[in-house]
C-alpha cells in the first residue's frame, strides 16, 4: 500500500453532511451533474449501470484499522483467519479496545499469526488512540477528510491510502479519491484511452471536475475493470 507522503491530500476539506453521505446521498441530479462535467466518466458510469457501492458500518474507526492492519498484504480468507485469531486473544466488539491490546503480550499476537512489524503497528495504534490521535466514531464523523488524513497516518503502519479506504467503505465519504491507488489509476488508463497509468498529479488534476462526488468517479473507475475481465476474448472493455 502506498505510504502517506507531504503531498497535496486527494481529499476534501469539507465535512459533508448526513445528506450527502454514500451511497443514499448519490441522487439521480447528482449523477446528472457529474455525467454533464464529464462525459467520457457519463459514459461509463452507462455501461457500468447503477451505483451500487455498499458502505460497511463500524463500531469504531480504531477497531477499522486494527482490521485494516491485519489486512495489509494478505489474501482476505488468511487476513480474517489471523484476525479472528487476534479477536479471541484480546477480545471481540466493543472489548476489542486499545487498552485490551495494550494489555496483551507481544508473543501471544505473534502466535496469532501477526508478523513483527503488524504486531509493533497494532501497539503503535493502541497507545496513538489513548493519546487521542484516533478519533472515536463520533468525532469522527464531525472531521473532515483532510483531518482525519493528518491524524490517523501518524499511526505506523497506516498510510494514506488506509485511511481514503475508511474514508470511502466505512464513512461513506462521497469526495474522496485515491490517486495512488492502482486500480483506479489503471481504470483510469482504460476509460481515457491512455497509453499508460497517469500520475498521480495528472489524476488528480483531472479529478477536479467530478468535486464534490470524487468518491463516486472513483468507485465506477474500479468497476471499468470488471468490464474489462467480462469482455470476449480478443477484445477490448471500451
Amino acid at each position: 500500500m502506498p505510504a502517506a507522503t507531504a503531498r497535496a491530500l486527494p481529499t476534501t476539506d469539507a465535512v459533508p453532511s448526513t445528506e450527502s453521505l454514500l451511497p443514499e446521498g448519490f441522487t439521480p441530479a447528482a449523477r446528472r451533474a457529474l455525467a454533464k462535467a464529464d462525459p467520457v466518466l457519463g459514459e461509463l458510469m452507462k455501461r457500468v449501470g447503477p451505483f451500487t457501492m455498499k458502505v460497511n458500518s463500524i463500531q469504531s474507526p480504531f477497531l477499522a484499522l486494527a482490521e485494516s492492519i491485519v489486512y495489509q498484504q494478505l489474501t482476505g480468507k488468511a487476513a480474517a483467519t489471523i484476525f479472528g485469531r487476534v479477536c479471541e486473544r484480546v477480545g471481540t466488539g466493543k472489548r476489542f479496545t486499545p487498552e485490551a491490546v495494550l494489555a496483551h503480550p507481544v508473543e501471544g499476537l505473534r502466535e496469532a499469526g501477526l508478523s513483527g512489524a503488524k504486531t509493533a503497528a497494532l501497539k503503535d495504534l493502541a497507545a496513538k488512540a489513548l493519546e487521542g490521535e484516533v478519533p472515536t466514531l463520533a468525532r469522527a464523523k464531525r472531521m473532515s477528510d483532510a483531518e482525519l488524513v493528518e491524524h490517523l497516518i501518524k499511526v505506523r503502519g497506516i498510510g494514506q491510502w488506509t485511511v481514503e479506504m475508511l474514508l470511502i467503505f466505512r464513512l461513506g465519504r462521497p469526495d474522496v479519491l485515491p490517486v495512488d491507488d492502482y486500480g483506479i489509476r489503471k481504470g483510469f488508463m482504460l476509460t481515457y484511452g491512455l497509453s499508460e497509468l497517469p500520475r498521480p498529479k495528472e489524476l488528480l488534476a483531472h479529478g477536479e471536475r467530478w468535486r464534490p462526488w470524487r468518491t463516486v468517479a472513483s468507485w465506477y473507475l474500479w468497476r471499468s475493470l470488471d468490464l474489462l475481465k467480462s469482455a470476449p476474448s480478443g477484445r477490448s472493455a471500451r
